[in-house]
Formats: C-alpha cells, structure tokens, sequence
C-alpha cells in the first residue's frame, strides 16, 4: 500500500518547474559536449549487453569498501539478442574490481524468477551495517503472458555477500517488497497517463547530510488532466509531463516509505526524467538525470544528454545548470554514442559513468536502428561500460574537464592527474 504525505505536511514546499523558456536554452558547447567514444581495446564481456550501471554504496553515498572490492550493479541481457530487444528481458548482475579500473563479472543479483515484474529495470544498491538493499524497477508482472508497462518500485533485502582474495560473491535469499506505486494525484498512474511514455521507476536511496532524514528519488509524471490550462493549455505539450519524484523514511528503514509532492516537474518540456540522483559538492545539493533528445515536448530541442539543478537542500529551490539545464550532450556526429550517465563524488571532484550505446550509425536515428541487419544493429551498439568523465563545478556552472578510461572508477585514495583545461570565464562559462 502507498502511503502520502500531504503537501501540508511537508512543510508547504512545491516542486520547482523545469520551464520552457529555461529549456529554449539547450545548445552543444565546448563545455558540455562529450568527447567521441571508440569501442575499448577488448571487450571484457562479450557475452553480455551491458547499460544502466549504479554502484553499491553506504548510507552516507560513499561507495561501499568490500575488504578492498567495489561493486557496481548493471542492467543486463545476452549479447545474442538484438540491442532493441534488451529491455524485455534484463536482469539485474553484479560486477566487482579492486582498481575501480579492471572489472570482474558476478552473478545474477536475484535468482531468476524471484525478483517482482517480468523483467528488473534501473535502481540503486545500499550495503548498510552487513545489510543489502537492492533497489530495482518492477516492471510488468512475473509470468505475464505479453509483457506490459506497470513499473512499481521495490526492493530485494538480506541475501549475503562474502569476500575473498578472489572476488566478491553475493548470494542467499532475498525478500521481496514492492515500495511504492503511482498514487495518482503527486504521480500519475498508467491508467491516467497521456503521454507516449509512463514511467514509475529507478529508485535512489539517498541519505540527506543536512537533515540526516533518509529518502527515496525515482522517475514519474505529474498528473494533468484534460482540458488542464497547463501549457497554456496546449494539450501536444501537457502529455510531456516528466517529473522527479522523492519518498522519505521517517524512520530511516530502507523498506518503509512516504510519497511527497516531486522536487523537479518537467510539464511542458520533457516527459522522461530518468534516473535521478543527487551529489553534494561544496554543501550544495546537484540533483541530476539523463534524458533522450525525443522526449522534449514539441517546439523544443534537447539531446540525450545528462541534464542537471542546483539548490542549497534537498528539497530546493532548484536552478537549471548552466541555465538551461544542460551538462553532458553527446557530439552532434554520435548523437546516441553514450546514455544513463550516473554523476558521483571522488574526492573534490564530480565524475560521471555511463554506458557505452549506439554508435557508428551514419545519421541514422535510433528509430531506423530497427531497419539495419541483425549483425549490423549487433556492430553498432556498444553495450559496455563507456570512459568516465570529469565534470568541472562552480556554483551553477559545469563544464567536461577531462575524461578517464572505459569504466573506471577510481578508488578513495587513488590521485588522478590534472587534465588541461582552457582558462574560463566562471561567471559566464565561456572561453
């Protein structure tokens, strides 16, 4: 059961709006394009489409110290299958490394079947006191016959995980709970959306500095109704409706949560705010998503791309970055190359992995992918981790300073070098 808090109750705050005007904003430039990316010397899974990636942390975000491994926790499928196909049937695998930079395959996280939905899609992994939390999409329902769209959040709890010389093995039972579910008047539910896309899903646990208060973020959309003056009341415009939405603990139990009204609502300019999660850095609160350039209500022109706010709490006011929002786009020749960039702390610094996605296509939009060869669809999708990226900060302003290997993430004590930067006008984020 959902349980609500009012808006009363929490203190009266309403979410800040991603506008349009903010939006019309949205340009390529030196600062946030992301430099090309070339497949990897070698594949180290070639038997695996590999895409959204999170890391297992601690409460306080810290990636979580396993003996001296680090976990990260991937959406994956068979490499057999066509890319398109990988959504229908991903399963959540785990992957360990000492170096942060030379990656180990795990198992499957769940065993097969036991997990909600017909398939799990992105969320986030809490290693709190010995204790596992898996946070995963429930998408559809185990044992459907066709596949659907319901998306509940849930989690996997307990379980164990042992540590050797030779890797990380994380094993037993889980149990299973489904969180919470769209309650309809903060998140639309399926029944009420309009749009081309519902989303009720990938949940980030996040434990506040501030307030020490624990929480829950995750993708949704803000209900709007027909014959809404929304929009101004353009009905093309209000199905693009993406929000991001947040539940809290009182208790800080990690598998008891209430939903509050959402941080960010993104009507009328974008209906997919994915994967969203938060980093402080110089004790401001930088809350992130990416985003396709097709869901951008009609008359704007996104990218895919990692888009970005800031606020001085959690619970804002926020303001876009860089004015518009904008801080990672892919180049204008690989419009589709990297996707679902996961920003996270090393350090003084914010660092940005992603998945290694479409490339090579020679114009081709991501519709036409469906058109190409099975091999040639196979070639051209990168399906791994892709080069991290070193995202320069100062109050609201970002810029990509430099980038690291396919995949790295370097350990708490690891010194990484200084990358050439052209001098900046921090004021203006120009040159």
């Amino acid at each position: 059961m959902t349980h609500r808090l009012d808006t009363a109750a929490d203190g009266g705050r309403r979410p800040t709006s991603w506008t349009r005007e903010q939006a019309e904003r949205i340009e390529r430039t030196a600062d946030n394009v992301a430099p090309i990316i070339y497949p990897p010397a070698e594949d180290a899974f070639p038997e695996l489409h590999i895409w959204d990636t999170w890391l297992l942390r601690t409460r306080d975000g810290s990636i979580a110290d396993l003996d001296g491994w680090r976990v990260l926790v991937s959406l994956t499928a068979p490499a057999d299958l066509l890319p398109g196909k990988r959504h229908d049937v991903a399963a959540l695998r785990y992957f360990y490394s000492r170096d942060g930079q030379e990656w180990n395959r795990g198992g499957r996280v769940f065993e097969e079947g036991a997990a909600f939905g017909s398939r799990q899609w992105a969320g986030s992994a809490l290693y709190d006191d010995g204790e596992l939390y898996f946070f995963y999409t429930a998408s559809g329902r185990r044992d459907e016959g066709e596949l659907t769209y319901e998306q509940r959040l849930a989690v996997g709890h307990g379980g164990t995980v042992e540590t050797s010389d030779d890797g990380v093995d994380v094993g037993g039972s889980f149990d299973h709970e489904i969180l919470l579910t769209a309650d309809g008047e903060f998140y639309e539910t399926e029944d009420q959306s309009r749009g081309m896309i519902y989303t009720f899903r990938d949940p980030w646990f996040f434990e506040d500095p501030q307030t020490g208060k624990t929480h829950l973020l995750f993708e949704g959309n803000a209900p709007v109704s027909e014959g809404s003056d929304a929009c101004g009341g353009d009905a093309a415009q209000q199905e693009f409706n993406g929000c991001i939405g947040i539940a809290t603990s009182e208790s800080g139990d990690p598998t008891d949560w209430e939903l509050r009204p959402p941080l960010v609502e993104g009507t009328c300019v974008n209906q997919e705010l994915e994967r969203p999660h938060v980093v402080v850095h110089d004790d401001r609160y930088y809350l992130f998503t990416p985003s396709h350039e097709h869901t951008f209500a009609p008359g704007l022109h996104g990218f895919d791309g990692l888009y970005g706010f800031v606020a001085d709490s959690l619970d804002g006011e926020y303001e876009p970055l860089n004015g518009s929002g904008l801080v990672v786009a892919n180049p204008g020749n690989a419009p589709f190359q990297a996707y679902s960039w996961l920003a996270f702390g090393h350090r003084e610094e914010i660092l940005v992995h992603s998945f290694f996605n479409y490339y090579d296509l020679g114009g081709r939009s991501l519709d036409d992918v469906a058109d190409l060869p099975p091999e040639e669809q196979q070639r051209r999708f990168g399906g791994s981790f892709a080069p991290t990226l070193r995202l320069g900060v100062d109050g609201d302003r970002t810029w990509i300073r430099g980038t690291l290997a396919h995949g790295h993430v370097p350990t708490e004590d690891e010194e990484l070098e200084e990358p050439f930067e052209p001098r900046r006008d921090r004021r203006s984020g120009g040159y």
